[in-house]
């Protein structure tokens, strides 16, 4: 019997978290003298008041939901793939290769291109410590942050010495064809006739994300490879006992994962920039972890996960614009909701099982 119900663990749980962040967060916005409720203000006004606001906390979120799919769908299976930043890299890669010599009539094919070739470099990248975990026992931790370094030192070389224009000193690919830039929601809203902002730069990219969400949904818990992935995660034991094989299961679930990471590309890549630059990912793929964690690993919790750390990085840019509140303390924040709903769980979590164990006792 469970200690607590489904819905305390899934909602309670990180809610009390969030609670505590941000008080938390408050007596530190206190301590450097500044106004914490002016600052909650300028965030949510920045980040949620106008469609311009929006526009970015959306494109973040996209970013987010991502990363955060593909280490809930390792986090499944019981392995903890950090390298979803490196991915993101190669997918990124995948995407400008696609973009840049290829001539695509309309974006609607280069899009459905550029996601194959995203996502087939992401997994790419994931299948290597898959394979070294499943097969030698180097630990999947250690093995795709060392990965991270590895691709970023490969995008660098690529930048530098492959791709970058003749006579350019900035190390990126040319701007892709205008026949393969991605509508974005003041262009795909417009038609209804919903002003969005033209300058911000979220695109049709989320709506991939969101469909992202709900294909992950149906394959762990609405299909046998699923079904196999959580029990495998579950007991490595008795999913052997009942068939299942570790080494399919970790190559499968790191597959997908890198998969889900690369395809963030479509959006910072194809989207956003346009061309493929250094340091697109922006820490994207270490985010994910935090999205995942707060969102139990379920893609409707990844979703709002996502649009919660899209809120906090948006309004911390504007925080940092419009007061002396410094950019570095927003990472103070998120450092602080990633503690509080990932290292500090069972601090919030085992007060809970208690009263919520005295309560069936009681109406026993």
């Amino acid at each position: 019997m469970d200690k607590m119900p489904k819905w305390a663990d899934v909602v309670l749980i990180p809610l009390i978290s969030l609670i505590l962040a941000a008080i938390l967060s408050a007596l530190v916005i206190l301590g450097i003298g500044e106004d914490p409720v002016a600052a909650v203000n300028m965030m949510v006004s920045g980040a949620l008041g106008s469609t311009y606001g929006w526009g970015y906390t959306l494109y973040y979120a996209t970013n987010f939901m991502f990363t955060g799919l593909a280490v809930a769908v390792a986090f499944h299976a019981r392995l903890f793939n950090i390298g979803g930043e490196g991915q993101a890299m190669l997918g990124g890669l995948g995407v400008a290769l696609v973009c840049l010599y290829v001539p695509w009539p309309h974006w609607t094919i280069a899009l459905l291109a550029a996601c194959a070739a995203s996502m087939l470099f992401g997994a790419i990248w994931a299948a290597i410590p898959a394979y070294l975990q499943a097969r030698r026992g180097s630990h999947i931790v250690i093995t795709t942050i060392m990965f991270n370094f590895i691709a970023a030192a490969f995008l660098n070389y690529m930048l530098v010495n492959v791709m970058r224009p003749v006579g350019s000193m900035d190390p990126a690919t040319a701007r892709f064809n205008e026949t393969v830039h991605l509508p974005t929601l003041h262009e795909l809203l417009a038609p209804i006739g919903i002003n969005f902002s033209k300058a911000a730069p979220a695109n049709v990219s989320l709506l991939v994300a969101v469909l992202a969400c709900v294909v992950v949904w149906a394959l762990i818990w609405r299909t046998r490879l699923g079904y196999e992935i959580r029990a495998y995660g579950h007991s490595e034991t008795g999913a052997l006992y009942a068939g299942i094989s570790p080494y399919k299961i970790t190559m499968i679930a790191m597959l997908i994962s890198g998969a889900l990471a690369g395809l963030m590309a479509i959006n910072n890549v194809m989207g956003e920039a346009e061309r493929l630059v250094l340091n697109s990912t922006e820490g994207a793929g270490f985010i994910g972890i935090a999205v995942a964690l707060m969102g139990r690993s379920h893609p409707f919790g990844v979703f709002l996960a996502a649009i919660l750390f899209g809120f906090l990085y948006q309004g911390g840019a504007e925080l940092a614009l419009w007061t002396n509140i410094p950019r570095e303390l927003i990472v103070v924040i998120q450092a602080l909701v990633i503690l509080f709903t990932g290292a500090l769980d069972n601090m919030v979590r085992m007060p809970l099982e208690k009263i919520f164990l005295a309560l069936r006792k009681g109406n026993a």
